[in-house]
């Protein structure tokens, strides 16, 4: 059975992976970079910052580093444990397959994935009151991780297994965040008018 699903994993990377065109490689490496990233990031935490306000803002990204650390580790942990030759490292397709960026490391599961979609989550589940299309934010991990296949470094079950454990962490913290929020955050700082 686990041989059945991991020779569909590849099948599809090798199809998701092969949609890629050399005209599109410089954008997915910059893509795939968390630098390029940032000023979204700033942005997205100027507009918290004027919704919630200072204080409830470092209280959300103390929550979200704390997110992080424990979705990498976690990751980390499973790398090291089952240690899966990320496709641009397995003999067996990597002379059919474009491999436009090489990792070391191991693959599964996707650490991107895992982090993005837990920040993506966490975000969502905090602040959907706050924003009307806030909904937009789950294309970031989509995007982010679709890149990662495209370069040749994660199967999409690398993907789809760190989208599930990113949105299970997300959603486990919020609700510790949901419980300490009321002991140190009064819900007058919350409720700022729109």
């Amino acid at each position: 059975m686990l041989e059945k699903i991991q020779e569909l994993d590849t099948r599809l990377f090798v199809y998701l992976n092969g949609l890629g065109s050399e005209n599109y490689d410089k954008l997915w490496l910059i893509i795939t970079n968390q630098l390029y990233w940032t000023p979204l990031f700033l942005f997205l935490f100027f507009l918290i910052y004027k919704k919630i306000g200072g204080k409830q803002t470092l209280y959300l990204l103390l929550f979200i580093a704390i997110l992080i650390a424990f979705t990498d580790q976690t990751t980390n942990l499973f790398k090291h444990t089952f240690e899966r030759l990320r496709p641009c490292n397995n003999p067996e397709i990597k002379s059919f397959i474009r491999i436009v960026q090489v990792r070391t490391s191991f693959s599964f599961f996707s650490g991107h994935a895992a982090n993005t979609m837990a920040v993506a989550t966490f975000l969502y589940l905090v602040l959907k009151r706050h924003f009307k299309y806030l909904g937009f934010l789950f294309l970031w991990p989509l995007i982010f991780a679709y890149s990662r296949i495209y370069l040749g470094l994660h199967y999409p079950g690398d993907i789809l297994t760190g989208y599930f454990f990113g949105a299970l962490f997300g959603f486990l913290l919020y609700l510790v965040y949901k419980k300490l929020k009321p002991q140190y955050f009064p819900d007058t700082i919350l409720e700022k008018s729109v």
